[in-house]
Parts: C-alpha cells; sequence; structure tokens
C-alpha cells in the first residue's frame, strides 16, 4: 500500500473532534431550516468572490484550501467531448497531482497552511480502472495526492452502507478479496456524513465534522450529501440509513461546533447549482442567473459557514450568495473529474476566530501540450498530446499499477458498431444509445419471459464510439472497457409481471407531480413498445397511444417487464415498479446484457430513437 506523502499543511493543525461531537448530538435537537431574509432582489447580494467581512481587530492568520468534487475515479485523463474545460485538455490523477503540489508551494510561499477538501462522489460511476477493484485504487489515490477531508456524495453509497464503511475503515472485499495482492487500508482522509444516519443508533455512520488548526485558529468542517440520495441509488443499499435535510444538519453541527470554539466554518456539500449560460472561462464567474438547489441551502445556513464547497451538478462556478443572516457566503463547484481545482484563500481574525476574508478562483489541471500558435498539440482529432513535464512520477506509478491489471479486461473486444452509439436524448427523452441498452436488456431475459424492457436515462454514463481508442482496437470494435464505462453500476438486471395499468403508472410517473415524482426522467424502452405523451396535460393522464407490438395496451394483461434492479427497487422515484410481482433475476450484471448483444455478430447500429412521441 502506498504511503500518503507530506501534504505541506505548514501550521496545520488537526482536532480529532467527531467522537466528542457524537457524544454531545443527543443533547441538541434538530434545528429547522431558518426562514430566509426578506430581500427585494433575491440576486442583490451576488458579487464578485472576492468577499472582505469584518476588519480583523486582533492580528490576522492566513490559509488555504483547495478542493475538487465528484471526481468519479477519473484516474485517465477524459476523452472525447470531455477531454477539455473550455477547450483547454484537462484531467488526470498524475495531472492533478501535479498542480495540486504547485497550488500548495504557491500558498506556501504566501505564507500559508493548506487543507485539501472534497465534496463526494470521489468514487462511483467510475471507469473500469477503478471499478474492477471496487474503486480502492480511488481511494488510494486520494491519500497520495493528499486529499485530507471529504464528504460523501450519493455515488459513495452505490455499493450500500456496507460497502462505503469498509472503504473507509480497510479491508478486503469479503466476495472479491484484495485482488491486487497486497491488502487495502482503506481511507487515510476523513469521510464525513452528517446527514447520513443510522436508523438503528441514530448517529452518523461515519465522522460528521472535523476540526483544523491554522496557526492556533480553528476551522471546523462538516460534510453531507444531499437529502434526495434515497431516490436516486439503490434503495437496498441504504435500507438502514436516512438522509437528514441538508440546512438542519449544517446548522446543528455547526452549533456544536460554535460551542467548541470554532467560528469559521465550511459546509462540504453534495448538491450544487448552475450558472446560465456557463462562465466563459473556469477561474471567473459572475454568477448572474445562478439557480439550484445550493441556492437555498446557502440562504438557510449559519452565517459561520463562511465558505461552502458544492458538487453534483458537474459545474464549475465561483459565487457568492447569501446566508441566513443576509452576509455572503463564497460557493464553489470545480467540475468533475478532477479537471478543476478550486483555489481558496482565506484570512481569519486571530482574536474572534472568524473569517475576515475569503477569495475563490478555478484552476484548470491542464495536461497538454501547446503548439507555438497557443493551440494544443493532437496526434488525432480529438486525441491531446499529454504534457509529461506535467506527470507527477508517485501519482502515475499507483495508477499505472492498476492500468496494468485491468489492461487484459479493459482492451478485450466484445462487439462491433456500425456508427457512433450517442446517449444524447432527442426532444423526445429518447436516445439512439437507451434504444440499443433496453433492447440488450430484452434480449438477455428471453429466457424469464420477459417482453418489455425499460431503462433509467440516468445509468447510461457515455457514448459508445466508432472510432479506434487507445486500447488498440479496429474501428467499429467496442472493448469491455468502452462498454463499462457506458454502464458502470454493476446492476443486476430483474425481470417482473405487470399489469397493463400498472405499465401506465410506470411510465405516468416518469413526469413531476405524479405519486411523489419530483423529476422528469423519460425511460428509454425496448423494441415494441411505443406511446406518446404531453408534459403539459394534468398528471395522471399525459401518456397515449400505449401500444405493445401494435396493439393497444390491454389494463388488465399481464406483461413480463425486465429492468435493472435499481430501478426496480424504486430508484430514481419510480416506486411503480415495487408492485411488480414474479421476479426473475438474471445472471451477471447489466453490463453483460450490453457485451453479449454487441457480440451477436452483425454490427449494431444506433437506435432508431422513434418509439416515443413528444406531443407538447
Amino acid at each position: 500500500m502506498t504511503q500518503p506523502r507530506s501534504r505541506g499543511r505548514g501550521a496545520l493543525r488537526h482536532l480529532a473532534a467527531p467522537a466528542l461531537a457524537l457524544a454531545v448530538v443527543a443533547t441538541l435537537s434538530t434545528a429547522s431550516r431558518p426562514t430566509p431574509a426578506p430581500a427585494d432582489d433575491q440576486w442583490a447580494a451576488l458579487a464578485p468572490v472576492s468577499v472582505s467581512y469584518a476588519a480583523p481587530t486582533g492580528g490576522e492568520v492566513r490559509g488555504n484550501f483547495l478542493s475538487y468534487n465528484d471526481f468519479h475515479g477519473a484516474i485517465d485523463p477524459p476523452g472525447g467531448s470531455g477531454a477539455t474545460v473550455n477547450g483547454t485538455p484537462a484531467g488526470g490523477v498524475e495531472y492533478l497531482a501535479t498542480w495540486l503540489k504547485k497550488l500548495r508551494a504557491e500558498a506556501r510561499a504566501e505564507g500559508r497552511g493548506t487543507t485539501t477538501v472534497g465534496a463526494g462522489d470521489l468514487i462511483g460511476a467510475t471507469p473500469l480502472v477503478s471499478a474492477a477493484f471496487h474503486d480502492e485504487p480511488t481511494i488510494e489515490l486520494m491519500d497520495e495526492i493528499g486529499l485530507d477531508i471529504s464528504s460523501v456524495g450519493n455515488h459513495e453509497f452505490d455499493e450500500g452502507v456496507d460497502e462505503l464503511i469498509r472503504i473507509n475503515k480497510g479491508g478486503c472485499h469479503p466476495v472479491d478479496g484484495c485482488q491486487d495482492g497486497d491488502g487495502f487500508a482503506g481511507a487515510k482522509f476523513t469521510y464525513l456524513a452528517a446527514n447520513t444516519v443510522s436508523k438503528k443508533t441514530g448517529l452518523p455512520i461515519l465522522p460528521p465534522i472535523d476540526v483544523r488548526f491554522v496557526n492556533g485558529v480553528p476551522v471546523g468542517f462538516v460534510g453531507v450529501t444531499l437529502e434526495g440520495t434515497p431516490s436516486i441509488v439503490n434503495p437496498a443499499g441504504i435500507a438502514s440509513v436516512k438522509f437528514t435535510d441538508e440546512v438542519a444538519t449544517a446548522n446543528k453541527w455547526g452549533g456544536l461546533l460554535k460551542l467548541f470554539g470554532v467560528k469559521a466554518m465550511v459546509l462540504l456539500v453534495h448538491e450544487g447549482g448552475a450558472q446560465s449560460p456557463p462562465p466563459a472561462t473556469p477561474g471567473v464567474s459572475d454568477c448572474a442567473n445562478f439557480s439550484g438547489p445550493v441556492v437555498d441551502i446557502v440562504r438557510g445556513l449559519r452565517p459561520e459557514f463562511g465558505l461552502v464547497v458544492s458538487g453534483h451538478t458537474h459545474r464549475f462556478y465561483s459565487c457568492s450568495l447569501p446566508n441566513s443572516s443576509g452576509a455572503r457566503s463564497v460557493v464553489t463547484s470545480a467540475g468533475n473529474n478532477g479537471q478543476l481545482i478550486t483555489d481558496v484563500d482565506y484570512s481569519l481574525d486571530r482574536r474572534t476566530g472568524r473569517f475576515t476574508g475569503i477569495t475563490a478562483r478555478n484552476v484548470v489541471v491542464e495536461n497538454g501540450v501547446r503548439n507555438p500558435d497557443g493551440s494544443w498539440q493532437q496526434s488525432a482529432p480529438g486525441a491531446y498530446v499529454r504534457n509529461p513535464d506535467l506527470v507527477d512520477p508517485g501519482a502515475k506509478a499507483l495508477a499505472d499499477k492498476y492500468r496494468a491489471a485491468v489492461a487484459p479486461i479493459a482492451n478485450r473486444v466484445v462487439g462491433r458498431i456500425s456508427a457512433d452509439i450517442v446517449r444524447d436524448a432527442r426532444p423526445s427523452g429518447e436516445s439512439p444509445l437507451g434504444d440499443v441498452i433496453a433492447d440488450a436488456q430484452l434480449a438477455y431475459t428471453r429466457s424469464n419471459g420477459a417482453q418489455i424492457a425499460l431503462m433509467n436515462p440516468g445509468g447510461i454514463r457515455a457514448s459508445l464510439p466508432y472510432a479506434a481508442s487507445a486500447g488498440g482496437e479496429a474501428p467499429g470494435e467496442i472493448t469491455y472497457g468502452e462498454a463499462f464505462t457506458v454502464q458502470p453500476f454493476n446492476n443486476l438486471v430483474v425481470t417482473q409481471t405487470l399489469t397493463g395499468a400498472q405499465l401506465r403508472n410506470v411510465l405516468e410517473q416518469q413526469f413531476v407531480g405524479f405519486n411523489g415524482q419530483t423529476t422528469q426522467r423519460i425511460l428509454q424502452v425496448s423494441v415494441g413498445l411505443t406511446y406518446s405523451y404531453d408534459s403539459t396535460a394534468p398528471a395522471g393522464s399525459r401518456v397515449s397511444a400505449l401500444a405493445f407490438g401494435g396493439a393497444p395496451v390491454d389494463p388488465a394483461a399481464s406483461y413480463r417487464v425486465t429492468t435493472n434492479d435499481f430501478l426496480a427497487n424504486g430508484g430514481d422515484g419510480f416506486t411503480e415498479l415495487q408492485a411488480g410481482t414474479d421476479r426473475a433475476t438474471a445472471p451477471g450484471f447489466d453490463v453483460d446484457a450490453l457485451v453479449a448483444y454487441l457480440g451477436t455478430g452483425t454490427p449494431v447500429a444506433p437506435g432508431p430513437a422513434d418509439r416515443i412521441t413528444r406531443l407538447g
């Protein structure tokens, strides 16, 4: 196991506060969400991201935070349309390590100690190089590159609560063991999960808070994931916990920190927002037309939360938003896949312990080589030349260990396609790749009597490219690694019986307002199933012309319907699927269904994306 290197924290010191906090939590009642401060214009408090507070009364100490979020095991530099950030090739863990070291050195030169923090989804929905080893490589690499603290995100729960606890504590996987042969020590950084509470004990399953000292002045951290996590992860893995309100939880633990004398606080929250249109450059955001759940979260926070490091939306921004007191909190996000680092400088009042100023900017994790004219070198269209001078040797050595171990699996050709098969949705919400995956799952479960298959769009994580990849396959050939990138969750494939009326209810639940659904999600459907919808019609009556095999679906008839187990268990809010009966589980995982379909012989064509008709 590679040990983490010195992180250049300077005058930072760590206080083991979580145990004390847990001992006191029973005496604290959960606070309600504060009423937002009145304002004529909700955006009137927006300002450039450099925020100044009260002038220091007893001298200042200075510090630095470096943050990122939604890493998703992106050990290799992202490719395709995601290879660049506003035209700059970026990402890859050995480059992320280099840029973190560079920014730490700059902070030290200014007399600032550095804490490196994350806002969740470090693991889950990961490429095969990490997922094949249950994301142990990502955790080891987070330690290697110097992560100190992170909140959990929804994807930390992809394999369930017990697996997250193993990832945190260490130990071999209960089924697959330690596949790399050298054990697994767990996370050396601190995972925070203040609002993930055990139903049995009433306490958080992981530490809720952490405290670091900056030249004697304490800074507190609270880490939460979005309260809506249960609707977007497999319910089977989180049955033992509940997820509490982000604001009430943050304010409760913030109150405890204040009781301990901590007056400067950072919220690490796996929830976010977006600026429309996106900022032209990653380092500059005016945050005009900024919206999203994080706005109301910040609006309800105690004023001690001067910094909110957010995530989940995969957008980058650096804003200031009003908190419950009418003062401003700096709110940041570094996009996703380790392509950006948020560089935050701050100052503290030595006497009061409060923030006196916070400034934030996003820095691109460049990994390319420039041509003399300033453009980026490419070995082929879209294939950027990587800069060897920006590679961190330690991170590369650890990443290469896992790259070598997974290469024979990842580079195995499993099938062929006739053209790019994209996940991009048509106006109806249907996509060519969604059709293909639904058809694959239908074919995979015919032996269980399947007639129809449905696929959640959020489970389709990438397109299938026709062009050759770094694995060396010919154009049109698809490797196992490419297929896994499309479906990286290792969901089971289940078939169950629904009546025609229940099937209609499932499709009605795609839209906001029917049986508790809060987000519109258009399911991808297999060949033979067709329907129209009008999203402006009253809830419960939006689906029309529902037919199977050209004949109207009979409300009283029975149909065998295949989905992944995430959906079958009510994931993405599709609770109507829980009414199915006679469930049968196919061998293997959803990616195995796709691999089998791609390998049938004839190159697979893009789906027609004509099975769903949008009327309004």
